[in-house]
């Protein structure tokens, strides 16, 4: 089993920064995709951004240019930046994870954060 925890945060006010971590723990067979996503209550949860076992990066319109999402595959470890927030990018952040467990046949696990409440508040 794959667990999830989730760090950084907290109250910003408009214009500031916060980092948020995610790091995966338990017997992991192979990450592949990996991204957070967030959500405000009474809204359908939101791709915010994702970074793909193949390399790439990919980010929702509304944060391209402020926004940024790294991994560390040593320590199974996805981060976000980010800057310039905005008083819209308050919610609630969950980071995603996706385990290949075969490839052949393709077997794959999802697996989610508990969550991190970020508030852009002046």
């Amino acid at each position: 089993q794959v667990r999830l925890v989730e760090s950084g945060g907290g109250l910003v006010q408009p214009g500031g920064s916060l980092r948020l971590s995610c790091a995966a723990s338990g017997v992991i067979h192979s990450i592949n995709d990996m991204a957070w996503y967030r959500q405000v209550p009474g809204k359908e949860r939101e791709l915010v951004a994702t970074s793909t076992g193949g390399g790439s990066t990919n980010y929702a319109d509304s944060v391209k240019g402020r926004f940024t999402i790294s991994r560390d595959s040593a320590r199974n470890t996805v981060y976000l930046q980010m800057n310039t927030l905005k008083s819209e990018d308050t919610a609630v952040y969950y980071c995603y994870i996706e385990e290949v467990v075969t490839r052949i046949p393709f077997h794959k696990n999802d697996y989610w954060g508990q969550g991190t409440q970020v508030t852009v508040s002046s």
